[in-house]
């Protein structure tokens, strides 16, 4: 709100994303909670939840409340709490974001959900296991200098390959880490906002498949690639436009395949993608200039609103790992088995 310029009485709105506070810390009840600790006690106040997908929603909503002009100005909240707990008890609470009464025998856990999807991809296209880890030394080496990434230190390839199994063949370094975050942002009119403010072109959220059983494919994900193709219209682009994307690589199989599923780099040729760095900085597109998950970490309710916050930096020239003319951005934000997907695209005024 200060960095807006908005006073709390102008907010009618507010949205708090969080997905594991019921369950790891027994609390809900989220947006009252959070109104109150504000002093917006005027404002309608409301907590949503849709797994790594919670505070984007939030956003989804702010922009459509704002564009019908049923809300003056709209805050969202994201924020997760996962450290300090057991292991097992978090992993366990994480596959609440599968259709437990369906899948939830199964025993997959979601890293063992990505293996598979790698294992595919490698199947198909002749994906090389080197090619899918140089997503996470790219990503490690862009939150080196990202004051808010959880892992500072850039990593070799041999680190990456050699690091401890987690579900063949994902290893350590190809899984993000659980961690505790916050974000917010602030959504008004644009002819209520300040010169510091950035431009929503698209606000798109798609329902996707909840249970793992009903994908024709692991290598392709068909609630990104629509979300993709709405965001694209609603704004007036194409994938080549963009400048840079931070997109959900919860692991590191996940980039190449929400790469592909974007349009940005096309079907099968993620492994190529890497090995010519087409989505590092001097490539076709910055992907997760931040460091993304896999270095920033995944607080999970706080992540859609915690990538829309880098963007911003970005096209406001003030990110530490800025791209140069940054004027073009977009978010990718993906709920359990990409059940749930939301996409922003955001533009420098």
């Amino acid at each position: 709100m200060t960095d807006a310029g908005v006073d709390r009485s102008e907010v009618s709105h507010l949205f708090v994303g969080n997905f594991l506070g019921s369950i790891l810390l027994g609390q809900q009840l989220l947006g009252p909670i959070i109104a109150n600790q504000l002093g917006l006690t005027n404002a309608e106040a409301i907590a949503t939840e849709g797994a790594c997908s919670s505070s984007a929603i939030g956003v989804h909503l702010g922009v459509e409340l704002v564009a019908a002009g049923v809300a003056r100005k709209v805050l969202v909240v994201g924020v997760e709490k996962m450290t300090g707990l057991d292991a097992d008890r978090v992993t366990g609470a994480l596959m609440s974001a599968t259709d437990l009464a369906h899948e939830g025998d199964v025993g997959l856990t979601f890293a063992a959900f990505w293996a598979l999807s790698m294992r595919r991809h490698m199947h198909e296209f002749g994906t090389r296991r080197e090619q899918i880890s140089l997503a996470t030394v790219k990503n490690r080496r862009h939150g080196v200098k990202n004051t808010y990434s959880q892992f500072r230190k850039a990593i070799t390839l041999e680190e990456a390959l050699d690091s401890r199994l987690i579900s063949d063949p994902l290893r350590l370094y190809d899984c993000c880490p659980a961690t505790d975050g916050a974000a917010a942002v602030l959504l008004g009119p644009a002819s209520s906002v300040g010169d510091r403010a950035v431009d929503v072109l698209a606000s798109v959220q798609v329902t996707g498949r909840s249970r793992i059983t009903d994908y024709d494919s692991l290598t392709h994900f068909p609630a990104t690639e629509e979300a993709a193709r709405r965001a694209y219209a609603a704004a007036g682009i194409e994938a080549s436009d963009l400048d840079l994307v931070e997109l959900h690589d919860c692991f590191s199989m996940a980039e190449l395949v929400d790469s592909e599923d974007l349009g940005l780099i096309p079907k099968g040729q993620g492994g190529i993608a890497m090995d010519e760095a087409w989505t590092d900085f001097g490539g076709r597109v910055v992907v997760n200039p931040s460091g993304g998950l896999l270095s920033k970490g995944h607080p999970v309710g706080a992540t859609g609103c915690g990538q829309i916050f880098e963007v911003v930096r970005q096209l406001r020239g003030e990110h530490p790992n800025q791209v140069e003319g940054a004027q073009l951005g977009m978010t990718h934000n993906a709920g359990g088995t990409q059940a749930l997907v939301n996409i922003h695209v955001l533009a420098a005024r």
